[in-house]
């Protein structure tokens, strides 16, 4: 396993070689992902950048074991060294929800329409940790504090519908976190709110990763929201992982095309802690089309304005060019 990423041995969590091929895919030759490879740290943020088709969804679900039975997996993902890809459905519950959890883009698919907000995170607490249900009441107005929701009463009284988009989706972190999980994968959960609704989302992850300790891998289309957020990013194209690295450094110097593509799409002042968060990210000039995904060369060459002939007939190797940097492009291999 290449590790940009010092601490390599210390991770909570490591990916090795994971390629994720669904049964149903009309294109047989193309897996949804192929050799994916990472760490993660207790404690720390990592973002996951990439377009609509990168990836990142499928390697949310990996994660989580919520892939289809039919799924052909192969590789490995070691939580505290125990492989989860070898979990049958026992064992994922007592990690999925627990240990591992996750935050929804739309808050409707954790919540029920028809049950009180607090029931449904006393129910995660009763799945999980049985107790007397006046101590779960206290914990989940606990909860809900800690995500920013003063009004534990009202809230946890409160239907889905009767609350905002922004409460609605503190409630879906609040439900997360209810078990104090380790990993938090929190999947565009900013993707449907206004700017400001977006940067008090982040202010609250951001808040929760400092009082708990939990490793956060934060999933995204727009890397406005990394800036100042996040302490690594991983750029996913086509399933593939195509550059990794420390964000101030990713984002002040982008070694893969695909990435300076994606940074030139938002504004200049990124860096700066004050930005206004949340800019709609335009598409990069094409697409990525079925003979890119089994092509022999270069996956991102048809749209690549650095490509050469070596680009078309072979794929790029992953190099380190700097200490806790990698990428995959041969304007970078000896």
């Amino acid at each position: 396993m290449t590790c940009a990423h010092s601490s390599c041995a210390s991770a909570l969590l490591r990916i090795h070689g994971l390629t994720v091929r669904y049964a149903a895919s009309q294109e047989q030759s193309s897996p949804a992902l192929v050799g994916v490879e990472f760490d993660i740290r207790r404690g720390e943020t990592v973002g996951i950048l990439g377009e609509s088709g990168s990836g990142k969804s499928t390697l949310a679900l990996s994660i989580l074991g919520l892939l289809p039975v039919s799924t052909n997996i192969t590789g490995s993902m070691l939580f505290e060294n125990k492989d989860l890809l070898q979990f049958d459905e026992s064992a994922w519950g007592t990690v999925r929800g627990t240990r591992i959890a996750m935050i929804f883009q739309d808050p409707g698919l954790s919540l029920s329409p028809v049950m009180r907000v607090g029931d449904q995170i006393a129910e995660v607490l009763r799945a999980h940790r049985p107790g007397p249900r006046k101590v779960r009441k206290q914990q989940v107005e606990a909860i809900l504090r800690d995500v920013g929701l003063s009004q534990g009463d009202r809230i946890y009284g409160a239907y889905p519908h009767q609350l905002s988009g922004g409460e609605l989706h503190r409630v879906a972190i609040a439900q997360a976190l209810s078990c104090r999980p380790d990993v938090v994968i929190a999947d565009e959960p900013t993707q449907s709110l206004d700017a400001t609704r977006q940067a008090e989302i982040l202010d609250v992850l951001r808040e929760v990763n400092r009082k708990f300790g939990c490793a956060i891998i934060f999933i995204t289309h727009n890397p406005a929201l990394l800036a100042g957020f996040a302490d690594r990013v991983i750029v996913m194209y086509a399933g593939r992982i195509v550059e990794e690295g420390p964000v101030p450094q990713v984002f002040r110097q982008p070694l893969h095309p695909y990435t300076k593509g994606l940074l030139q799409l938002v504004p200049a002042s990124l860096q700066d802690p004050d930005r206004t968060r949340g800019q709609h990210l335009p598409a990069l000039p094409g697409s990525l089309s079925h003979s890119d995904r089994s092509t022999r060369g270069c996956i991102f060459e048809s749209r690549c304005f650095a490509r050469t002939e070596l680009c078309q007939s072979e794929s790029p190797r992953e190099v380190v060019p700097e200490e806790g940097r990698r990428v995959s492009c041969f304007n970078y291999e000896n």
